[in-house]
């Protein structure tokens, strides 16, 4: 799950970005692979009729039968133990009665917390067969978050990922979501560094935002977690407090891996351990 905003996480947020220990490089290990067996569980069930909220406690289910607790659940808040984005729904989508339609692409993203280690990640999955633009906007949103992650490593920086992932998108003709970002993650859900997906922008105003240029150190543990828009990246946040769309009503899609930072690059935590890491599954 991505970080809400950009700024205040009051009860989590230290201000420091913590390096962690082999010890917990195991915890997160742990945390990370239920995670993502959870997301495998899941790809015989995404199909036209069945409704987001059926998927959402399958989600619950498989996580307390397994020895994990859904994080999200309470969470300021929240309900559920998962959120569903589909199609223009960029992140937090809620899950409710909504029917899956043949062609529906969306995000499902999945946090369980482990032994106290918080494992958080998300997929794309389709409900039946999606357009070929669709399909295009998902593969090249997987691939934008394996090139940030492939520029891990320790003495790179975090302004390198968002690079890689920002470089990729738009030379594909997509845009980058610049409202939301990753997070450092561990013992507690969302934690510095704050992980932005580009490297830089100009705003409507000619104002140029670039990306934090922290370097890259041995122990580092946070999510990459690019969110990807066919049209236009920007942001409208629906009544509810938590449904964010893209403005334009474009497709949007998304990727998430937790990660740590290793002595010669990077592990990933919540790769699928049946290869599912992206569709068709």
């Amino acid at each position: 799950m991505n970080d809400i905003s950009l700024d205040d996480e009051i009860e989590v947020r230290t201000g420091q970005i913590k390096l962690h220990t082999p010890e917990d490089f195991d915890g997160m290990r742990k945390a990370g692979q239920l995670a993502a067996s959870c997301l495998d569980m899941l790809t015989e069930h995404v199909k036209p009729g069945v409704t987001t909220l059926s998927l959402d406690e399958l989600v619950r289910e498989y996580m307390l039968d397994h020895g994990g607790t859904p994080a999200t659940v309470g969470y300021r808040g929240y309900r559920h133990s998962s959120c569903i984005s589909l199609n223009h729904v960029i992140c937090h989508g809620i899950p409710g009665s909504k029917v899956l339609k043949n062609g529906d692409i969306m995000n499902i993203d999945v946090t369980v917390i482990v032994d106290g280690w918080h494992g958080d990640t998300s997929r794309m999955f389709y409900a039946g067969e999606p357009k070929v633009k669709a399909r295009r906007l998902v593969d090249t949103t997987y691939d934008a978050m394996m090139a940030g992650i492939n520029s891990v490593k320790p003495g790179s920086t975090l302004r390198d990922i968002g690079r890689a992932i920002q470089t990729l998108a738009e030379s594909e003709g997509f845009s980058v979501v610049r409202d939301f970002c990753g997070h450092g993650l561990g013992r507690v859900f969302h934690d510095s560094p704050n992980v932005v997906h580009y490297a830089e922008y100009k705003d409507r105003w000619g104002n140029v935002h670039q990306a934090d240029d922290t370097e890259l150190k041995t122990g580092m543990f946070f999510t990459v977690e690019p969110m990807i828009n066919d049209g236009k990246p920007d942001v409208k946040l629906l009544k509810d407090g938590w449904t964010a769309v893209s403005r334009d009503k474009s497709l949007s899609a998304q990727f998430e891996h937790s990660i740590g930072v290793t002595e010669d690059g990077v592990e990933l935590f919540t790769k699928s351990p049946k290869g599912l890491d992206k569709p068709p599954y």
